[in-house]
């Protein structure tokens, strides 16, 4: 690998860095632009696209089989055997241990055929949801491939996964074949007794030796299958993959996206990726979230890109050396790491040439104006955020490339997608004013349902003719939108988004927590990070090695960014009559703003 020493270069230090004279979030205030792009991009006029776009011109861009049917699969990878990319490499995969191994789409095709033959010899048949709970490994990516050319639903977990978050995703859903690891193996085992639907256990890389029944070794089942498999003819309708987000209640919820998805995976990652021909494309995010299955898996890969996985572990040094390595010319990744990035410093940048990069994207949570300013200073390329979420099942408001940044805004929403600012009762505000961010649906990846709680999914429309997102936000005169936060309590950390349910749920498991409410704390690297407040039992005594204890107990319970990294002990929280923990308040004295409406507190 070649590694430049270049702090000289124009891309580096000596880049000018634009003036921006205004970053605050105060509607109304006009934001200073970023206005370059290295390339000229593939939709070239926002304006004139936005206003005659029709998303049944997007679908002549991919390939349907004979009564309206597709499938995202095959519109991912089969296509490719007709269009001349069946030899270009589709997955360049580098391992935990730096070794990197290619993937032609040619590959792709058919070992992701082996395992669509697998499944279908295990009695696997459309509908049926099979998840993959693995590390960023080529075994994940064939398999959820294989999966939707089966019919069936995949269902990715994130690797990091504790044995709750695992048992409230694998029960709801009813899977019925999970995809592992002998490293994750031992979480599923823990709880097998508590899921009566999963049937097999695929084992990636394991001791045949020591497996059980109904527990494959992954190479003695795909290997001795065909490389030839005709995909389902799946309707736009059926469901393509299950994903659980959190809420502020309950557990979390499973939004089913359908085949369709694909139409609007392929045009977002055409535009606001910008997506060509000889781009090598890495976004960092595991598929376990959506970002890493839409923009990690099919979005890039209908439109014939090459994607770069890593299974190494966050390193700024290491980051770079694969961008180089790989020669990787477009780059999406999230706020915290670009934060994490800055913080580790300019020389770590300059260290390494990053001349192929072109494009940086970022998502997940608001960037901060200063990320924007940095990533300018150093890289020489503006950073472009876009906002969507699990639920939109697309990117839906974007700096798009052919725009000028606004640094610190989502950016403007696509062609084929109306967005707007209305009030509590859906009327649209004027810009400047902050209200709810909402959408008009219609977009072609909108979810579908939750699954087995249609009261759930209907509250998402629950202002008329509008997709409620559950976020504040405002537009200023250019039409850009700019987030102010969460209408709710969900928690972003480091671009998760986590449920305080969960999190309480997992801390009253410790002997020690007799009542826990938890809420997200602003924070300068990780957007929120997740402070708790508990009541001890009785018996016990606050101390640091307590603390540390209970903050261990919920990393093993839920995942290691799911852990309250504050905890402050205190002898009782403020609830409602009917006995819910006002979280409301507990933010409030938190950062000293106003308690608002108390009259339904308990001892008010």
């Amino acid at each position: 690998m070649k590694v430049v020493d270049s702090p000289g270069k124009s891309k580096g230090k000596n880049a000018e860095e634009p003036s921006l004279e205004q970053d605050g979030q105060t509607p109304g205030v006009r934001k200073e632009i970023i206005k370059k792009f290295p390339v000229s991009p593939n939709l070239q006029n926002y304006e004139s696209e936005y206003a005659s776009f029709d998303w049944q011109d997007a679908r002549k861009e991919l390939t349907w089989f004979t009564g309206s049917k597709l499938n995202a699969a095959y519109n991912a990878v089969d296509r490719h055997m007709h269009d001349g990319k069946r030899n270009k490499v589709a997955l360049y995969a580098i391992d935990a241990k730096n070794n990197l191994e290619k993937f032609t789409f040619q590959d792709i095709y058919e070992e992701s055929n082996r395992m669509a033959n697998a499944l279908k010899e295990l009695g696997v048949k459309k509908g049926d949801r099979v998840f993959v709970f693995l590390p960023r490994v080529p075994e994940l990516y064939i398999s959820t491939v294989a999966i939707a050319k089966v019919g069936a639903i995949a269902g990715p977990l994130f690797s990091a996964f504790g044995p709750d978050a695992l048992r409230d995703r694998l029960q709801d859903s009813g899977a019925i074949v999970i995809i592992t690891n002998p490293e994750l193996k031992p979480k599923i085992d823990g709880i097998m007794h508590d899921l009566p639907d999963l049937q097999y256990t695929i084992v990636v890389d394991g001791d045949k030796s020591k497996l059980k029944d109904r527990e494959y070794a992954y190479d003695d089942l795909v290997s001795k299958q065909s490389d030839k498999f005709e995909c389902e003819r799946t309707d736009v309708e059926d469901p393509l993959y299950l994903l659980y987000t959190s809420g502020t209640t309950g557990k979390p919820k499973g939004v089913v996206h359908v085949h369709n998805d694909i139409i609007g995976h392929h045009m977002t990652s055409k535009w606001v990726l910008d997506l060509k021909d000889d781009d090598v494309y890495w976004c960092t995010a595991d598929p376990g979230w959506v970002t890493g299955t839409v923009y990690g898996i099919f979005g890039p890969w209908s439109n014939g890109a090459s994607v770069v996985s890593y299974e190494g572990r966050f390193d700024a040094d290491s980051w770079y050396k694969v961008i180089d390595r790989l020669k990787v010319t477009v780059w999406y990744t999230a706020p915290t790491a670009l934060r994490m990035l800055m913080k580790a410093g300019d020389d770590v940048v300059f260290r390494n040439s990053l001349e192929s990069l072109r494009h940086i994207l970022s998502v997940g949570e608001p960037l901060n104006p200063e990320v924007v300013r940095w990533g300018m200073k150093v890289y020489g390329l503006p950073i472009h955020d876009n906002w969507w979420q699990t639920e939109t099942g697309m990117q839906l408001i974007a700096n798009i490339p052919c725009m000028s940044v606004k640094p610190g805004s989502m950016g403007k929403p696509l062609p084929g997608v109306y967005a707007a600012v209305v009030d509590d009762d859906g009327e649209e505000v004027e810009a400047g004013k902050l209200g709810r961010l909402v959408v008009k649906p219609g977009w072609p990846s909108m979810l579908r349902r939750i699954w087995r709680n249609k009261e759930k999914f209907d509250e998402y429309f629950k202002i008329p003719g509008w997709y409620f997102s559950g976020d504040n936000a405002w537009k200023d005169e250019d039409g850009y939108f700019w987030f102010v936060g969460r209408a709710d309590d969900v928690i972003n950390t480091a671009g998760h988004r986590v449920g305080p349910f969960e999190v309480e749920s997992a801390l009253v498991e410790h002997e020690a927590v007799a009542e826990a409410g938890v809420i997200g704390k602003p924070d300068k690297e990780r957007g929120e990070i997740i402070k708790a407040f508990v009541v001890l039992a009785n018996g016990f005594s606050a101390s640091d090695e307590l603390l540390e204890s209970i903050r261990e107990h919920t990393k093993r319970q839920l995942a290691a960014h799911a852990y309250p990294r504050e905890i402050e002990v205190k002898d009782s929280l403020p609830k409602t009559r009917s006995g819910k923990i006002m979280r409301r308040l507990l933010k409030a004295w938190e950062l000293g703003l106003p308690t608002g409406d108390t009259s339904s507190l308990e001892d008010d």
